[in-house]
């Protein structure tokens, strides 16, 4: 089907269309989300169909309070809840074991589901108000730069879906960290707004995973965030008059036009970096040059998660 897509703030509509088995965008604090009811197959099955995304790759569950949480889940420890505690509502994913309520489709048939509690007002209510979790990857076409605003949204799923919610620019920009336990190891799956020096205080040492072409996780896959520009990590260009975008982390380059330039982060701050690299990404993508060159950030603290998120946007391209 073929939407007249509307952005505002209307939750009642918003909710209306999920009750619906339809899909609706909302916002984070992370990236805006494609968001239907997680615990109906067919509008599961949109998502999927929506962004393009292949049924390998599973889906993040969002919910509104702890209660909703353990109801999707057999395993509810005290680490877990100390997790919990510490970073929901927030940018941090818990990979556990599922209970039978959750559709096979959002885990893509693993025995683990993804959950996490967003920190944005507007969705939490959504969430009350649908009285149901929302399962929610990024709300762009897969393999495609995330969406930071209700206009990236726009621009990617015009027609393919109702109703955009919009709740603004997203305050940290790059998706959440992903967390599981096996063999009673904790272990990162993927890299986001929670950092690794953040997490062991609380749960112990914590192992990272590498990317991998059949994920265990959402957002495994070492091709992902890619702009349709082509896109190299490093390097330099021959001739700065060639047709070049650099996304640049805290200074713009010599001898470079400004308009062809992307500054991450004038103050500095990675955090700064984090917020604004999918807008950075979007804006130089739409120059229609021939290749964008990405500055890596220090490899520090959530910088570390930037500098993965640019990578895999690289290696869409490079092979």
């Amino acid at each position: 089907m073929e939407w007249k897509t509307t952005i505002g703030t209307d939750l009642d509509q918003a909710a209306s269309w999920l009750r619906q088995g339809e899909l609706v965008a909302i916002p984070t604090e992370t990236v805006y989300g494609l968001a239907g009811n997680a615990l109906d197959e067919q509008a599961v099955v949109k998502i999927f169909e929506t962004k393009e995304r292949p049924l390998y790759n599973p889906l993040i569950i969002h919910v509104a309070h702890a209660e909703q949480a353990r109801s999707l889940v057999l395993d509810w420890d005290d680490q877990v809840q100390a997790l919990m505690d510490a970073f929901w509502p927030g940018p941090l994913t818990l990979l556990l074991e599922r209970s039978p309520a959750v559709p096979d489709l959002v885990c893509a048939g693993l025995s683990r589901v993804a959950l996490r509690m967003p920190d944005h007002p507007l969705t939490l209510d959504l969430i009350k108000r649908c009285d149901f979790p929302l399962a929610a990857p990024s709300a762009n076409l897969f393999g495609r730069i995330s969406p930071t605003t209700a206009a990236h949204v726009f621009s990617q799923l015009n027609h393919r879906i109702p109703y955009i919610l919009d709740g603004g620019p997203c305050r940290v920009g790059v998706e959440s960290t992903i967390v599981g336990k096996e063999a009673n190891e904790w272990k990162i799956y993927r890299a986001g707004g929670v950092t690794r020096a953040e997490l062991e205080p609380i749960i112990g040492k914590v192992k990272k995973v590498n990317p991998a072409d059949r994920p265990d996780a959402p957002g495994m896959l070492p091709w992902h965030y890619a702009p349709r520009t082509p896109l190299t990590l490093g390097g330099s260009a021959e001739n700065p008059a060639d047709r070049i975008g650099w996304l640049r982390f805290s200074s713009l380059g010599p001898g470079i036009p400004g308009e062809r330039q992307f500054v991450l982060a004038p103050d500095g701050d990675l955090h700064t970096a984090a917020r604004r690299l999918y807008a950075g990404l979007h804006e130089l993508d739409a120059l229609g040059l021939d290749q964008l060159i990405a500055e890596p950030v220090p490899n520090k603290g959530i910088g570390r998660a930037i500098n993965d998120r640019l990578k895999r946007a690289a290696a869409t391209r490079q092979g």
